[in-house]
């Protein structure tokens, strides 16, 4: 038993992605559970916002922010994002514009969005945890979820009713049902933290004595994204090239972004936390946000990215574990 455990605790992003795709097809696959799978189903996709809520609760709580600074490298890393952003957007915007969101040019866009998402989306919750088991500032990364989660949740609203208008909607309708709903997940965790840490003191002693707790939350969520994603590949109407080129271009991307991440992080004297905050993303509300606001065949990508981006995360802190070293 104590073995199970530790291997869990091991290897908790794996795990999560295992247990995720196989409880998808237990129930999608054995008749017998298809009644059940109808309820579980969208009970796990209402679960997944409240996961990420949670996640980002127990991190906010923790943070003192009279420790909190600002870095160099939070800037670096900010406009690095607003960079490739605009980029994609605008080189997306311009084939809507010019060739249609239809037709021939269907899959390039949906390939395109499928990076957006992968880029857009705040710094994952649980990455402090991770960067601290990396030897990285903790402080620090805590700091820049804030202010990646305040990023994305004014952007996401400016840029998707560009890309992907409803029907019915204005630009400033959109805008604002979008930042409605992201304020809900995003910035309400932030204020019942700030809340918890100076006023419900018993319950913050609590939150402070379970180090780990956003990082198992975040395996729950993990798990979560992982079944919904499998779902998406299952049931997808695409074809097999266009799935394929959605998860390449998401591996690109992964890749990319921990490598830009790295380089700044060299130059700042921050190389772990760079490159976690560059490239760890928060891949339940992308795979939530892609799917409800933009095409299920986007959150695709954003479902691929983790997958990518937990083989990464767990090889370092595989390596973490058996070569402990003191770069920061």
């Amino acid at each position: 038993m104590r073995r199970c455990i530790a291997f869990i605790k091991n290897w908790t992003l794996p795990v999560a992605i295992a247990t995720g795709t196989v409880i998808y097809l237990l129930f999608a696959r054995v008749t017998a559970l298809a009644s059940a799978a109808a309820v579980l189903g969208p009970l796990c996709e209402a679960l997944l916002p409240v996961s990420i809520f949670l996640t980002l609760f127990v991190t906010f709580a923790k943070v003192d922010f009279h420790l909190m600074r600002l870095r160099r490298w939070h800037a670096a890393i900010i406009g690095m994002q607003l960079l490739a952003v605009a980029a994609i957007t605008a080189l997306t915007y311009y084939i809507i514009a010019t060739k249609g969101a239809d037709g021939s040019a269907r899959n390039t866009i949906l390939v395109l969005e499928a990076v957006l998402v992968c880029i857009i989306a705040p710094c994952a919750s649980a990455s402090p945890v991770v960067t601290a088991k990396l030897g990285g500032d903790l402080t620090q990364m805590t700091t820049f979820v804030l202010l990646s989660s305040l990023a994305a949740a004014l952007l996401i609203p400016v840029v998707f009713p560009m890309l992907e208008p409803h029907a019915g909607a204005t630009f400033l309708g959109a805008f604002l049902a979008i930042l409605r709903r992201l304020a809900t997940v995003l910035l309400l965790p932030l204020l019942l933290g700030a809340v918890v840490r100076h006023w419900v003191r018993p319950l913050y002693r609590w939150l402070m004595g379970t180090s780990d707790l956003g990082f198992y939350l975040w395996g729950v969520s993990l798990a979560i994204t992982s079944g919904i994603t499998v779902r998406n590949i299952v049931t997808t109407t695409a074809t097999h090239a266009l799935t394929l080129a959605i998860a390449a271009a998401a591996l690109a991307t992964a890749v990319v972004q921990f490598r830009i991440g790295r380089a700044i992080g060299h130059r700042c004297q921050a190389t772990i936390c760079c490159g976690q905050a560059m490239f760890q993303k928060n891949t339940g509300l992308a795979i939530w946000i892609a799917y409800v606001y933009l095409s299920p065949l986007a959150s695709i990508g954003a479902g691929c990215y983790v997958l990518w981006q937990n083989i990464i995360n767990s090889y370092e802190l595989w390596q973490q574990r058996t070569k402990p070293h003191d770069t920061a």
